[in-house]
């Protein structure tokens, strides 16, 4: 193979941004080869137009393999990890609509009651797929009437095949109550976070048990959903204008490099690219 054929078929590149005419929402196209996601969860919902190559999304129930055509639904808060899976990677159409844009558009269509949560991982259909691509260039392109139109269709169509009342997650037993109180006690606690064997003495439990019963609750170990937390908590600060030196030490990075190199593994942008994003406006044609 030429050098700029390789050269081309290894470049990653991404946009991670918000349009102001379609308020709720997070918009990200990218194609990634090399970069992995660790283990994070989200906010809100995550609808994935894979649009080449294959993507690997490692979830609770196993690991799905999508491909173009396909498009991945997550709900919030569910644990999952990406990367690619052929060589020369995968691109995507990422959607991430907050949750009361889903609450919006399921109250819209009526057919569901309570709060609604995808009951697939991944699902073959290429219209939707496409219709999600359209609606990042229609972003791009400044078309706020066919952003939104193609938006809330292509949502409406998700949640209408694909949709259930989202199960209500209770805290039961010993080990899931000492699993919510160590998430409090880290989210309150984030820039000096106790170490698991003092904060399993504070909540009157042993290491391992807190241990076993936080990955139980929360799908991973107490620091790697710690680290997710920062980020969370970073990108609310780089919203409000927080410079990322100063979001790095408020949620407890040692500095921004530590903060730059999370932040791009779990969000998949640097946290300069991220605060571009946030302006609102149209960005640029790909390079």
């Amino acid at each position: 193979m030429a050098d700029g054929a390789q050269e081309s078929v290894e470049r990653e590149w991404a946009r991670h941004w918000q349009y102001a005419e379609l308020p709720g929402l997070d918009l990200l196209r990218a194609h990634y080869v090399h970069h992995t996601f660790p283990r994070h969860a989200h906010d809100g919902y995550v609808i994935a137009a894979v649009t080449g190559g294959i993507e690997e999304v490692g979830l609770p129930g196993g690991i799905v393999r999508a491909g173009p055509g396909s498009v991945v639904l997550i709900n919030p808060e569910v644990p999952h990890t990406a990367r690619a899976g052929v060589p020369q990677g995968w691109a995507y159409a990422t959607l991430y609509p907050s949750r009361e844009l889903i609450a919006e558009v399921a109250a819209e269509i009526g057919s569901l009651r309570g709060t609604p949560g995808f009951t697939a991982d991944s699902v073959t259909d290429p219209q939707t797929s496409y219709v999600i691509t359209e609606v990042h260039r229609a972003a791009e392109e400044g078309n706020a009437l066919a952003a939104d139109t193609l938006l809330r269709g292509a949502v409406a169509r998700m949640l209408t095949r694909h949709a259930g009342p989202l199960p209500a997650r209770t805290v039961r037993g010993a080990g899931a109550v000492d699993a919510a109180a160590a998430r409090a006690v880290l989210l309150e606690r984030m820039a000096r976070p106790p170490s698991l064997e003092r904060l399993a003495a504070e909540l009157e439990t042993s290491p391992f048990a807190l241990l076993r019963a936080f990955r139980a609750r929360y799908g991973m170990p107490p620091h790697t959903w710690l680290t997710d937390a920062r980020v969370r908590r970073a990108r609310a600060l780089l919203d409000a204008g927080t410079a990322p030196a100063e979001a790095a030490v408020a949620v407890g990075f040692t500095d921004q490099p530590h903060l730059n190199r999370h932040f791009t593994r779990i969000v998949g942008v640097t946290p300069g690219a991220y605060r571009r994003g946030r302006s609102g406006g149209r960005p640029p044609a790909d390079g």
